[in-house]
């Protein structure tokens, strides 16, 4: 049997809104970086019904001073 490895949304976005609170950042500070005109695109990642795209998740990572690997979590599935 292999394992199918997928990104777990929902732990995800958990990650993100610790490491934001962690950082002492707001999603409205979120929002101002990456040049939003709303905060929708964030609350959907932490919410865990989107990720941020690869450029947005390295732009991530190095404002809250983590790897995407600290970021994304990676579960599997047995087949």
């Amino acid at each position: 049997m292999s394992n199918i490895p997928f990104v777990n949304l929902v732990a995800t976005g958990q990650n993100i809104n610790r490491l934001r609170t962690a950082a002492g950042m707001s999603v409205r500070d979120m929002q101002t970086v990456f040049g939003f005109a709303t905060p929708q695109a964030i609350y959907k990642w932490i919410h865990g019904t989107s990720l941020p795209t690869i450029d947005n998740l390295v732009i991530l990572a190095a404002m809250l001073g983590v790897t995407m690997d600290d970021i994304v979590v990676v579960d599997s599935l047995s087949e």
